[in-house]
């Protein structure tokens, strides 16, 4: 190549880098669909592609659902398969292919099981193993499951929140059984009492677990062995001047360049209300904050960075940290929040700073069910809540910011009610309709009136409501606010069609 032709490729290069910069500064989500479950609600999703197709787990309490996923982010609902004893939540959920097959692995909670699944031509689950809890396993209260691929076998890491915690590694057989093959005991100088989140690292040929303890308040990274062995290298606890673990909880890591990193967040004790349940009661609150540490070639964690929570952001609470893309510069983050009940994404640059992009208040509280998920050039990410009375999933797209400066949101629905429907029962509707204006704030302004066209084009339809809304998370807040739901609910049954227009407009 001429020396003309490399100093236009670089050009070219640096233009391309610059525009992608530019593009993920400005990167938003959007809501492209949300479907029922059957589970009690949705702690924890997972995803897969088997073939050409891509599935959605969703695990809430007693129950499994499995969706298809299309390039749309349109999801259909396959069926559903009952956890062992009828308990869960399904915690963890990890789906990888061994040795030829493709499994599910599920963390049972309140079952105290680990169970592994076999995935079907179609998506469905098949039970093929069930390991229970011992003194030794520690799988009491199982949260989180990290598959670990090394040359000549593969590994279950196994954490938890039992009474007795620790971490567990067990070999996966062809067959999807468990055989175990080492358990570590927490003590004071590891985090292991409460491990909701893990991460793998594979440094210069060696692998590396790193763990978030949600009752010590703080990470650990542990060298893994050929033989699923592992020993733990250091630990990092909180303080009260420039950590955020209090209460540790999502981990995820990525590599840009050089650099490995693995980023924590933490859902602080002051959100826990539950009497007896922190088992350190004399935390100090000093803010919420997303952490970012640096891998050296040992494989040990060293405090590198922390994004502080401020008015511009949603990070009270964080609960799940899912990467959405990367390149060989920069990371995008979607971090799930429970008390801000958001999803806050932001940019992981190479030399490890991080900054917040845009949230989307998603109306719902996000405990562990959050998911990244890529079908061809679309990114996904697929929510769900711990909301016992919402029972839904959703999925989202990212894409670049549309301009709605100077827009509002205009929200058109319209009814067309059952003819056995008495005169009471519609003017309920009605009323408990124009009553959500008192029970939703994020509503800016409500009309409604009689459809009045003679064209004969209007189908039945005979109430007519407009709600105005000044932003998409005013929309979501509404959608699935109580109040909606418990309308939908109560005025379900004379509801002969519905019809649903938005638009935005000056």
């Amino acid at each position: 190549m001429s020396n003309i032709k490399k100093g236009i490729f670089a050009i070219a290069l640096v233009i391309s880098q610059i525009c992608l910069a530019q593009i993920s500064d400005e990167l938003m989500l959007y809501r492209q669909d949300f479907k029922d479950i059957s589970g009690n609600n949705t702690v924890s999703v997972t995803s897969y592609k088997k073939d050409s197709f891509h599935f959605v787990f969703a695990g809430g309490a007693g129950n499994i659902d499995i969706y298809e996923l299309d390039k749309e982010g349109k999801l259909t609902h396959i069926n559903n398969h009952e956890l062992y004893k009828s308990k869960g939540p399904a915690r963890g959920m990890v789906a990888d292919n061994i040795n030829g097959t493709d499994f599910l692995f599920v963390a049972n909670k309140h079952g105290n099981v680990i169970e592994t699944f076999k995935i079907l031509s179609n998506g469905s689950l098949k039970r093929v193993a069930l390991v229970e809890d011992t003194d030794e396993t520690h799988l009491g209260t199982a949260i989180t499951l990290q598959i670990i691929h090394m040359k000549n076998a593969s590994y279950l890491f196994v954490g938890g929140l039992e009474e007795t915690p620790g971490l567990s590694s067990f070999k996966i057989e062809s067959d999807g059984k468990l055989t175990h093959v080492q358990s570590m005991k927490d003590d004071e100088t590891i985090h292991t009492d409460g491990i909701i989140g893990m991460f793998t690292h594979k440094i210069n040929g060696k692998t590396f677990l790193y763990t978030g303890g949600f009752q010590d308040n703080g990470v650990s990274s542990f060298r893994i062995y050929e033989n699923g062995e592992f020993k733990n290298i250091n630990s990092i606890s909180d303080n009260t001047e420039d950590r955020y673990l209090t209460g540790a909880y999502p981990v995820t890591g990525v590599a840009l360049g050089a650099n490995n990193y693995v980023i924590v967040g933490h859902r602080h004790h002051k959100y826990y209300k539950r009497s007896n349940f922190i088992k350190r009661p004399d935390f100090v609150y000093h803010g919420d904050g997303v952490s970012v540490f640096k891998v050296n070639k040992k494989g040990a964690l060293i405090p590198h960075f922390v994004l502080k929570d401020d008015e511009t952001t949603k990070l009270q609470g964080q609960t799940r940290i899912e990467v959405v893309s990367t390149t060989s510069s920069e990371a995008i983050l979607a971090v799930g929040t429970r008390d801000d009940a958001s999803i806050q994404l932001c940019k992981l640059s190479e030399d490890g700073i991080l900054t917040p992009i845009n949230y989307l208040e998603t109306g719902f509280s996000i405990y562990y069910g959050l998911r990244s998920h890529k079908i061809e050039e679309n990114n996904f990410l697929i929510a769900g809540s711990f909301r016992f009375d919402l029972k839904k999933i959703a999925t989202y797209k990212v894409s670049p910011k549309i301009d709605r400066e100077g827009k509002v949101l205009r929200h058109m629905v319209n009814f067309k009610y059952k003819e056995t429907a008495t005169k009471q029962q519609v003017q309920e509707a009605v009323d408990t309709f124009i009553n959500l204006k008192n029970e939703i704030p994020e509503i800016a302004e409500m009309e409604w009136g009689f459809n009045d066209s003679e064209e004969g084009h209007s189908k039945g339809l005979t109430h007519c409501f407009t709600l105005t809304f000044n932003d998409e998370h005013a929309r979501e807040v509404y959608l699935f606010h109580k109040a909606h739901l418990d309308l939908v609910s109560k005025i379900g049954a004379i509801i002969d069609d519905v019809l649903v227009l938005d638009y935005w407009t000056k």
